[in-house]
């Protein structure tokens, strides 16, 4: 199967590049501006793909309620764009979500079919790129929380573990429940549902488990 990935550089996209049995093409911000239309059209016909696996993102969750034009523009206009591109060659979008859709006020976990109720700028713009992404032929779109691991470990999980490597006292949250997704897994995840043909949809990505961000750090 081949993948165009975008957003190649990045603490997700990047473990594209370990994936076996597949030809991978990674783009990284450098190649293409995911906020340019025509340029992902391009980019989709120059390499035909089978799936387009959107792994670019405007992540500053505090930024996006400063900078609203870019967080829609990274976040949901380039989705839409994505998915075109998509359409044009027959191949299917995967894009990657967040918990943020939802205003983090349950009791329990949250379910696929559960009303997103988005509270922030970021998560609004994360909803409207879910709702773009399903403009492709065939989409997935996995939500994921707190990623961390890989190459590019920058996460708030991978931070907490570089304070305590190092005997310095990190600050956490001890009132927000998190299930953290480990990337590996997160990309395997996808390659699992691409290989099995799985009917479009919204899937929740996350590992076992759940606990404050204090239990996190425990």
């Amino acid at each position: 199967m081949k993948l165009l990935v975008l957003g190649a550089a990045g603490q997700l996209g990047s473990t594209f590049a370990d994936a076996a049995d597949h030809e991978i093409v990674g783009l990284t911000r450098a190649d293409v501006d995911v906020t340019d239309g025509a340029a992902l059209v391009d980019a989709a016909h120059a390499h035909r793909p089978d799936a387009i696996v959107n792994c670019s993102a405007y992540n500053n969750v505090d930024g996006a309620e400063d900078d609203a034009a870019t967080a829609l523009a990274v976040n949901a206009l380039a989705v839409r764009a994505m998915a075109s591109a998509a359409a044009s060659v027959g191949a299917t979008l995967v894009h990657y979500s967040t918990d943020f859709v939802f205003d983090g006020r349950a009791s329990e976990p949250y379910r696929e079919e559960d009303r997103a109720c988005p509270v922030s700028v970021y998560g609004c713009s994360k909803l409207l790129g879910e709702w773009f992404a399903q403009d492709a032929p065939r989409w997935y779109v996995l939500r994921v929380e707190s990623l961390f691991g890989g190459r590019q470990a920058r996460s708030s999980v991978d931070k907490i573990a570089a304070a305590l490597r190092e005997g310095r006292q990190t600050p956490v949250f001890a009132d927000r429940i998190v299930t953290p997704s480990y990337v590996d897994d997160v990309r395997e995840a996808t390659l699992d549902l691409l290989a099995r043909d799985t009917p479009s949809g919204v899937f929740h990505c996350v590992n076992s488990g759940q606990g404050t961000w204090a239990d996190v750090g425990r």
